[in-house]
Formats: C-alpha cells, sequence, structure tokens
C-alpha cells in the first residue's frame, strides 16, 4: 500500500498494466450483474439530474420507467448513492449499439458536445474502485475475469493503470495528488530495479 495524502492506495495500481478493450469486453462494466449501478459523488446526483432531458431518448423505455420510479439516484443499503439498475443488471444509463457494445448515453452527449458532464467520475475511474472511510479514502483495483483482455492489450503496450487511468485520476484527486503518484511509482519501480 502506498499512502497520498489521505489515500491509501493498493500496489496493484502501480503494478497491473491495463488499457480498456472494448473490441473484447464490449463494455460490460456498464452492465455488471447487481442490485444497484455506478457509485456516485452525491453532488453527481444534481449534474444527472440536468443531463437526464437531453440523454432520455436514448435510454431503453425500461431504464425510463425505472428513472420515473426511483430517479436518476438512489441509497443503497449500505447508504451510499447509486444509480439505479434495469433488470438487475444494466446502469439506467446504459445503452447498446452495434454488436452488442455497451455504451454509456451520458458520454455520448458529451462526446457530441451536448451536456459538459463527462459521466460519473466512478464510471470514468473504472476498474479502479475508491471507498471512502472516516479517516481515509481507498483506492483499489476491481479485478474480474471481463477485463482479462485489457490486462494483455496494457502487458502488450507496457501501460500501468495509473497511466491508462491518468485523466480520471486527476478529475477526483488532482493534479498535485497524480503528480506525487507518479513519483511513488518511480519509487517502486527504483526499488523492484535494486530487490
Amino acid at each position: 500500500m502506498v499512502q497520498i495524502d489521505d489515500t491509501i492506495i493498493s500496489l496493484d495500481i502501480f503494478e497491473k498494466e491495463f488499457i480498456c478493450n472494448l473490441d473484447a469486453c464490449l463494455g460490460g462494466c456498464c452492465n455488471e450483474e447487481g442490485d444497484s449501478g455506478a457509485p456516485l459523488d452525491e453532488a453527481e446526483i444534481a449534474e444527472l439530474e440536468k443531463v437526464l432531458p437531453i440523454v432520455w431518448d436514448e435510454l431503453t423505455p425500461a431504464a425510463q420507467e425505472v428513472i420515473r420510479e426511483k430517479g436518476v439516484a438512489f441509497q443503497d443499503e449500505d447508504g451510499e448513492w447509486v444509480t439505479p439498475v434495469v433488470n438487475g443488471r444494466d446502469c439506467v444509463f446504459t445503452c447498446y449499439g452495434k454488436g452488442g457494445m455497451c455504451y454509456c448515453a451520458i458520454e455520448k452527449a458529451f462526446r457530441e458536445g451536448k451536456v459538459d458532464f463527462y459521466k460519473p467520475v466512478s464510471c470514468h475511474l473504472y476498474p479502479i474502485r475508491c471507498k471512502k472511510y472516516p479517516t481515509f479514502t481507498a483506492v483499489n483495483y476491481h479485478k474480474w475475469e471481463i477485463c482479462k483482455a485489457a490486462e494483455l492489450l496494457g502487458k502488450k503496450e507496457g501501460v500501468k493503470l495509473y497511466q491508462f487511468l491518468k485523466e480520471p485520476l486527476i478529475r477526483k484527486f488532482g493534479e498535485a495528488w497524480y503528480e506525487q503518484m507518479e513519483v511513488c511509482a518511480n519509487e517502486l519501480k527504483n526499488m523492484d530495479l535494486k530487490g
């Protein structure tokens, strides 16, 4: 583990190689089975409500119905804010394109210049998951089989997880924090070379 400010970071973040391979996984992290969708910072709820009218027609009728019933977010059994899911699987903002490829309606609208909110930061960070505790935030790699192709591509290209997710890490923790992360990564690399 590495500590930067009030974050405790798993060594996997520095050591694992990773580049999303959407051709292989078809965006499977957007339709992970479970009772809830994306974890949210409370401030993001207002952003979701703001973009909802713009992305509404992209959403499936089933997703629209869930949003009518639950809204864009609810508190799960741990008291954390999350997006609702459709059929115990898809985040309500998940849509499907050619070949069954999952995509986020919010990210699509952002890329088309229709909204200024990219998507929830937890989605942008995935497969990094952050868990807030009273005195620190844990930053971990959520490893699962669907991302195996991403690990293989990262290994082929020599890109570490923290490098691949530089933009969302800066979005979440700031530029200065990320610079400290790069210093830690270099120190860890030097320790490996010496060891």
